[in-house]
Parts: C-alpha cells; sequence; structure tokens
C-alpha cells in the first residue's frame, strides 16, 4: 500500500451534526482566515486561543469585585472560540494536522471550559453547589470524543458542540451583570438564581448528550469486530 494510501485510510473522518458549527466555519474562515500570518502554525493558534480563554477566566474571577469584569470574560470566550476553529483551518489549509496537535486542541479546550466554570462559581455568578454539577461534563465530553478518534477514527462533534457551549457562558455573563436578575428559589436553605437555573438546565442538556454519544460509543465497540 502507498503512503498516501495510507494517509488516506488513517485519515479521521470529522462528523459535526451541529448546523450553526457549520455556518460559523464560513463567516469565521472567510473573515479570518485571510488575516492568518503565513508562517502561523495550528499549535501557535491553538495557543493563542488558550492565552484568550486563559484571561477570560482570569476576568471571571475579578468579577467576584465587579461584574463588569465578566465583558473580558464574553471577550476571551469569543476569541478563543474563532482560535479553535482556526487552528484547525491551518492545518487543513498547509497540511500540517499532527496527533500532538490535536491533542494539545482538546487539551486546552478541557482546561478552559473546566476553570472558566470554577471562576464564574468564585465571582458568584453561578452557586458553587451548581459549579461542582457542572464542572466534569465537559471534560467528560471531550474525553468520550477522543475515543471516538482512537476507537473508529471519527472526530464526532456532539450536538451541542464548541459554538453551542461558548454562547450558553457567553449568555451566562451577559445575565451575570443585570442587576435585577437576583435570588428567585430557595431549595434547602440555599437560594438559587435566574443563571443558577439557566446553568442547570444548560448542565443537564450537556450531560444528555455526553451519555448518548457514550452509549452509541460502547454499543458500535460492542458489534465491532
Amino acid at each position: 500500500m502507498s503512503s498516501d494510501n495510507k494517509q488516506e485510510e488513517n485519515k479521521v473522518k470529522k462528523i459535526i451534526p451541529s448546523k450553526l458549527e457549520n455556518a460559523s466555519y464560513g463567516v469565521i474562515y472567510g473573515t479570518f482566515g485571510k488575516i492568518i500570518p503565513k508562517n502561523m502554525t495550528p499549535n501557535q493558534m491553538t495557543m493563542l486561543g488558550a492565552t484568550f480563554g486563559f484571561v477570560g477566566i482570569i476576568c471571571g474571577c475579578l468579577a467576584h469585585f465587579n461584574r463588569l469584569f465578566l465583558i473580558g470574560t464574553i471577550v476571551g470566550l469569543v476569541a478563543h472560540l474563532i482560535c479553535d476553529d482556526l487552528d484547525g483551518f491551518i492545518a487543513r489549509k498547509r497540511n500540517m494536522s499532527s496527533d500532538a496537535g490535536a491533542f494539545l486542541d482538546l487539551l486546552t479546550d478541557i482546561i478552559h471550559i473546566t476553570y472558566l466554570v470554577i471562576a464564574l462559581a468564585f465571582a458568584g455568578v453561578v452557586k458553587f453547589q451548581i459549579a461542582v454539577f457542572l464542572v466534569p461534563v465537559y471534560a467528560l465530553m471531550m474525553f468520550t470524543a477522543m475515543n471516538y478518534i482512537r476507537y473508529l477514527n471519527e472526530f464526532l462533534f456532539p450536538r451541542l458542540g464548541p459554538i453551542e457551549t461558548h454562547m450558553f457562558f457567553v449568555m451566562i455573563c451577559v445575565l451575570g451583570m443585570i442587576p435585577s436578575f437576583g435570588e428567585l428559589v430557595q431549595i434547602f436553605g440555599v437560594w438559587f438564581g435566574f443563571t443558577d437555573i439557566i446553568f442547570v438546565l444548560g448542565g443537564i442538556a450537556m450531560y444528555y448528550e455526553m451519555i448518548r454519544l457514550q452509549i452509541t460509543l460502547f454499543v458500535r465497540l460492542s458489534k465491532k469486530k
């Protein structure tokens, strides 16, 4: 078998069920793809996105003192999302795809979302009791995606993909800056606000999607010879 055939056989099949995710690619690639420096590598773009994400996390923590710092978190989320799409664009456009790059991409995504949830809890945007519920789910979803790549050679995006996740956190940040959304419901002596309720609803949807993907993977692996 020739090296070209081997490369084609080992190529990971990318499956993106989210229409919003697919629609965003044309906008991001058409707007930012043309201005990427020619010497920029996919890993450099990934780290740029991770830097924006880190700044957003810091701003999320600082929102403990002033909720307007959440504007910085929103900017960090949007910039991270754009860079997260552009690193794959560079890799495909310049034939620079690598296993290490894919690993770095997924790792930085997990770190970003996990610590962002913790930062929002520290700032009081959401209750710690709610944040603890949501902290593991994105990491588990990415773990599931990595196993699809390993065992089925598929990069299967969840139906609630990166763009939906980032938009969800942008919405949480916007609501967190509106003072009128106070405490609404008391459960076991703890008051929960509007952002807490949105967090729980979003968390349930993400857990459902993560479990669905895991069950599907298990069934497919069980049938695989």
